[in-house]
């Protein structure tokens, strides 16, 4: 079965040699297609120094092709360890590492990868100790788990977890807010078929009124309406949609108002979804995601603005469909801050290596861009076309598609910009969240615009009240 048997034995030699604790068996893997195939695999623990010395369970399933192809790694906690979700690590326990991505034989080895492992989970600890409570939820849900990290099957199956009240669901949404922006990302995520549940947390005073009566009327499958933080427990994705304008008589008291509803939001969603990804769409998007950010602890790689992923869809569409300028869509981004201080900017794959051509080729785009730019002026935000956004933006990060998006995220390092705020660039989205920003082509005007969007931004956020 295995085409290069004797290079896999004698490197399966030399890590049982090293690591003698690992078992080795032959199991069926389930790959995403549904495929199916009986591949070797070892289960172990490494060695951690973080702080304290820990023993992390892995578990590495070897390819038929190996060693001319990496193997896939997952992580295997047990009963009382939870799954620390970050930028080598997915909600899945599957583990990414730039070794795997590099994988060339005769260079990469096996011995090298687990090396490489334990560096990276030196930097971040992919496992955290559960509570007794936890641990024992945890335990129900192990027999659910152990399919994702013995092979990716499907993930449509629920279990009951803890009894007839909630149902253990493996993607599963919460949306913040039921005003009408709450609402139609409920109606769009429900519509794309992306999570397995959706909790609306209806955070209003009194009966439900309005759209939330409608949804309990018109009953939509896999929908929870609910009061009650606890609903949101161990959400994938946390969306944030409340705005709330208190008694503001200024634009400093808009944002206090909607700061001071955070501090009582943020850290009860953060309680009941430790790993989840908190997705921001209250307004101002860039101040309130830095808010969220720092009111959850999170990494930043978690918590993420939905900035101007809309506007650049729009305008990608825009330079596609009516402009005729697909070559140019595929590299065109709207970034910086929401609203008129938007502006438009290009990957660096868009740039003209002959400086000859570059100038004339530049003002042709510019050209094109700016006229891009009038019909997108025209386009309003309306709320159910900020849910189709979110809603696409939730499917790339629970389907760990790693498409990139422009979205709010921490902009200190970029351009010059020296202090913590958030803007929109192009970031690769996955399980994790943000895994990459996508570098964008040098250009003095671009840069001097975001630079002045993060003065004003950060000179807001020194008048807050966190």
């Amino acid at each position: 079965q295995y085409k290069f048997r004797d290079l896999t034995i004698e490197e399966l030699k030399n890590v049982n040699k090293t690591y003698p604790n690992f078992t080795f068996s032959m199991n069926t893997y389930t790959f995403k297609d549904g495929s199916q195939k009986e591949l070797l695999n070892f289960s172990g623990t490494v060695p951690v120094k973080y702080g304290n010395s820990y023993n992390i369970p892995i578990r590495l399933w070897i390819l038929d092709s190996h060693p001319f192809a990496p193997p896939i790694c997952f992580l295997k906690p047990t009963a009382n360890m939870g799954i620390s979700v970050g930028k080598h690590v997915d909600a899945h326990g599957r583990i990414y590492l730039p070794y795997l991505q590099n994988w060339s034989h005769p260079k990469s080895t096996v011995i090298g990868l687990i090396k490489e492992m334990i560096a990276k989970f030196e930097e971040e600890l992919p496992l955290y100790s559960l509570s007794s409570s936890d641990a024992a939820r945890q335990s129900e849900l192990l027999s659910y788990i152990a399919k994702i990290t013995e092979g990716e099957t499907g993930m449509k199956s629920k279990t009951k977890i803890g009894g007839d009240k909630t149902e253990g669901c493996f993607n599963k949404i919460t949306v913040v807010g039921a005003g009408d922006l709450g609402i139609a990302c409920v109606l769009a995520i429900a519509a794309k078929g992306t999570a397995d549940k959706v909790v609306l947390l209806d955070l209003s005073e009194g009966a439900a009124k309005g759209g939330t009566m409608d949804l309990e009327i018109f009953t939509l499958p896999n929908v929870e309406i609910s009061k009650d933080f606890s609903a949101s427990a161990d959400s994938k994705v946390v969306i944030l949609t409340v705005n709330s304008l208190g008694n503001a008589q200024t634009y400093l008291d808009v944002v206090q108002s909607n700061v001071d509803l955070f501090r009582g939001v943020i850290p009860a969603i953060s309680h009941y979804s430790q790993n989840t990804v908190l997705l921001v769409a209250s307004h101002p998007v860039e101040v309130m995601t830095y808010v969220s950010w720092k009111l959850s602890a999170f990494p930043k790689s978690r918590v993420i603005g939905v900035g101007a992923n809309l506007d650049t869809e729009r305008f990608q569409f825009i330079l596609t469909n009516l402009l005729k300028e697909e070559v140019l869509a595929k590299d065109a981004w709207i970034i910086g801050e929401q609203g008129e201080d938007k502006v438009p900017s290009w990957t660096s794959g868009n740039s003209v290596a002959n400086q000859t051509e570059t100038m004339a080729a530049r003002n042709s785009r510019d050209k094109v861009a700016n006229r891009a730019m009038e019909v997108l002026k025209g386009k309003g935000q309306r709320s159910w076309s900020v849910g189709l956004s979110v809603a696409d933006l939730t499917d790339s990060i629970l389907k760990d598609k790693r498409k990139v998006h422009s979205v709010s995220t921490l902009a200190k390092g970029c351009c010059n910009i020296n202090s913590e705020v958030f803007l929109s660039l192009p970031c690769i989205l996955g399980t994790s969240g943000v895994i990459e920003m996508v570098k964008l082509e040098e250009d003095p005007l671009v840069r001097e615009k975001l630079q002045s969007s993060a003065g004003s931004i950060h000179d807001l956020q020194q008048q807050l009240k966190l």
